[in-house]
């Protein structure tokens, strides 16, 4: 917009009111850019053999990585996702805050066998591992989001979210789909009576343990197929 002192940000911010005021329903403007994701390639015989290690894709576009996971692990914070251990047919998606539709969008995200999603043990981890489950339309497994995990690194939580506020109480959102010992976290992580940390953030929680619970998820998994029909 070729306008002294608008800017983009601002446009994007008021965009409705110029409309209105214009009586514009289209303001010839580009089109957004369509959203992204960034992963790592975890399976060693792959990364042995001189493939790449991080990749990205774009939703719509003809891509296919390097091979099809086995596994994918969903990671909230960026550098679990990229230091993550190597895993035999895993592939770790950095994850792009609330709601899973942009992962959810690639094929060989949604239909990999094992799809694991591991969060921060606050509010908005367990709201975002809700969203995911809808969007990806099945109940994708989580990690280290339960009350032995909560109690095991309770003691390197904090009392601040990502802004530096204070975590306050707050009343639970319905989040349907998480499972019972999930939302017995949750539960309590709101409850004004609780007066332990309020976030744990899953970066406290050595890579090692997190790739022994994933690994114990492709166990069970492997049992299934094995006796089932």
């Amino acid at each position: 917009m070729p306008i002294p002192g608008v800017h983009a940000k601002w446009l994007q911010s008021h965009r409705r009111g110029v409309q209105a005021l214009t009586g514009l329903d289209d303001l010839g403007l580009l089109p957004g850019h369509p959203p992204r994701i960034h992963f790592t390639y975890l399976d060693p015989a792959h990364r042995a053999a001189g493939g790449r290690v991080h990749d990205s894709a774009t939703a719509g576009d003809n891509f296919r990585p390097a091979y099809v996971p086995e596994i994918v692990v969903i990671s909230e914070n960026k550098d679990t996702a990229i230091h993550f251990p190597p895993l035999t047919g895993g592939i770790t998606v950095e994850g792009v805050g609330k709601g899973g539709k942009t992962p959810a969008s690639f094929p060989w995200i949604r239909g990999a066998p094992v799809v694991v999603y591991w969060g921060d043990m606050d509010r908005d981890g367990y709201e975002i591992l809700d969203g995911y489950r809808a969007d990806f339309g099945r109940d994708i497994d989580s990690i280290l989001m339960g009350p032995e995990a909560y109690e095991a690194y309770e003691p390197f939580g904090t009392e601040l979210d990502q802004t530096g506020k204070v975590l306050q109480q707050g009343n639970p959102r319905p989040v349907v789909r998480l499972r019972s010992e999930e939302r017995s976290v949750y539960l309590r992580l709101l409850d004004p009576q609780h007066t332990g940390h309020r976030r744990v953030e899953q970066e406290r929680i050595p890579l090692a343990r997190a790739l022994e619970e994933v690994e114990l998820i492709g166990r069970r998994f492997d049992r299934c197929e094995i006796v089932g029909p």
